[in-house]
């Protein structure tokens, strides 16, 4: 099973963290796109020279594609509210009758313990911990 991981990358720890999350999807036997390992992060290309007009149309491209092959969107839900690129990742499979799962190992939440209900209403299930990810990933299999 493809398994598109949608997170925020807005700092050193979001990107560590998909890290652990896209190695711990692959040891249970799932394929996955992480799209900061595998499409790139804009502001590296940037840094290199390229231009971000062209840079930002390609990953865009290259990561609905993407959306399109998978059977499965993982969205990290960590954090106040979740990032805005996630929710437009969400709401893409979701239109796409994809699995919709988020995973929340954060106690912050902006509506009283919850997320936005169109988030939660996109998402088939949510999941709080390590081992219970764990649990669902290998019932996917």
């Amino acid at each position: 099973m493809l398994i598109y991981i949608a997170a925020s990358l807005c700092c050193e720890a979001e990107k560590d963290f998909n890290v652990k999350l896209n190695d711990f999807i692959k040891s249970l036997g799932h394929t996955t796109y992480l799209p900061q390992l595998d499409g790139g992060v804009m502001s590296d290309f940037v840094k290199q020279g390229l231009n971000e007009d062209e840079v930002r149309q390609k990953l865009f491209i290259l990561d609905v594609s993407k959306m399109k092959e998978s059977d499965c969107i993982l969205v990290s839900l960590d954090g106040r509210t979740i990032d805005e690129g996630a929710c437009f990742e969400l709401g893409y499979m979701f239109a796409l009758n994809k699995i919709c799962v988020g995973f929340k190992t954060d106690s912050r939440s902006l509506i009283r313990g919850k997320n936005n209900l169109m988030i939660d209403g996109a998402l088939g299930r949510i999941l709080y911990a390590w081992d219970e990810l764990k649990e669902y990933l290998l019932d996917l299999k």
